[in-house]
């Protein structure tokens, strides 16, 4: 059993094997969105609030935070941003940069233990990366692409995912603490995108005993009705072993294919998670053990 523990400074998540799948909200990030690039630039943090209490409100166990724009000052941005997430809601931070000054000055503002997004299998990644995470003692997110760019082969990023835990066993850091991203691609480019993931994962879990996330929001680029298909491979993507995802919780699509997923997997004990979301508190007898009006009793099927 491995369980990877993320935490604020009042609330703790756990992503592991038959444990609730985790979903990690990905809205607040300003890669392809101009608006709040610029907002954020310029100082206004307020759709950084926004998108993270409605990301919360909508079930996100963690969020992603990132701060990627070019120019700006990526550290101080950084670490405001995590810094006002922080102050308004208790969820555990994945803190995302590719930019080490600018992980250093967010982890210095952060109250817990967060998820550093995160580090490659190219050799200047990790021995910049790894020494870091262990410093601090967080848990970090393993990208299985190295040097020479990103396989189109299960076994080759798999032996990627595999250096990368290694590595990071030298430098102290537990597998525990690492959580592999398979790197899921849009699936309207390469047909066999779906097949190769959830092919590693399977390898990634039952081999290597590791916990997984990816970008689950990368499959469906391009497509129509888009988040149909993220739900879909979502859905799928738990069925061999993912345990968690960066997504979007607002989108009822993908959340519910989440749902559903741990309901089958027997990852929501009783369904309990399940029936909270979906049961209909204005229907007849809702509050009285499923007794419709009148004293009849629901029919169920099956």
């Amino acid at each position: 059993m491995t369980d990877t523990i993320i935490s604020s400074a009042t609330k703790e998540v756990v992503i592991g094997f038959g444990r609730p799948f985790v979903m990690i909200g990905e809205k607040i990030n300003p890669t392809g969105r101009k608006i709040l690039a610029e907002e954020m630039r310029n100082g206004d943090f307020s759709r950084v609030e926004k998108d993270a209490l409605d990301q919360v409100a909508a079930g996100a166990h963690m969020l992603d935070v990132n701060a990627g724009i070019p120019l700006a000052d990526e550290p101080a941005l950084l670490a405001k941003a995590v810094e006002l997430v922080q102050s308004i809601t208790d969820v555990p931070i994945s803190i995302d940069s590719s930019i080490i000054d600018a992980l250093e000055a967010a982890v210095a503002v952060y109250k817990g233990k967060p998820l550093i997004n995160s580090v490659t299998g190219e050799e200047e990644s990790m021995e910049r990366v790894l020494p870091f995470v262990a410093k601090y003692g967080a848990a970090v997110v393993a990208i299985s692409n190295d040097d020479t760019g990103i396989s189109e082969d299960p076994d080759v990023r798999y032996g990627v995912a595999k250096r990368i835990v290694n590595r990071a066993a030298d430098h102290g850091i537990p597998k525990d603490d690492v959580v592999v991203d398979p790197l899921v691609m849009p699936i309207g480019a390469m047909g066999t995108a779906g097949r190769q993931v959830f092919q590693l994962v399977h390898r990634l879990r039952t081999e290597l005993g590791v916990n997984t996330t990816c970008g689950a929001s990368n499959v469906s680029f391009g497509l129509p009705h888009r988040h149909a298909v993220t739900g879909g491979f979502l859905a799928m993507a738990i069925s061999h072993g993912m345990t968690s995802a960066i997504m979007n919780p607002m989108h009822a699509e993908v959340k519910t294919a989440v749902m559903a997923a741990d309901v089958l997997n027997n990852q929501d004990a009783n369904c309990a998670a399940w029936i909270r979301a979906n049961r209909d508190p204005d229907a007849p007898g809702a509050e009285r053990s499923g007794r419709r009006r009148g004293g009849r009793r629901a029919r169920t099927s099956g």
